[in-house]
């Protein structure tokens, strides 16, 4: 059973979300040869606050552009 986990920012409406599970689904499916109730994905989502690059928030760096 593959298990995918995925880690984003949030803020992506559901539809592309929804687009995203799916279109992963399929590629797992293809390549593994497995059956789409086979695939788990996990979608965690993080606010700016809480993703650092180079040891600053994200929501941070939004403020100074």
């Amino acid at each position: 059973m593959p298990i995918i986990q995925v880690q984003m920012l949030e803020g992506r409406s559901k539809d592309v979300k929804n687009n995203l599970l799916k279109e992963m689904n399929e590629v797992v499916c293809r390549i593994l040869d497995v059956s789409p109730n086979q695939v788990r994905i996990l979608l965690n989502e993080y606010s700016e606050e809480n993703w650092s690059i180079g040891g600053i928030s994200k929501a941070d760096l939004s403020k100074n552009k």
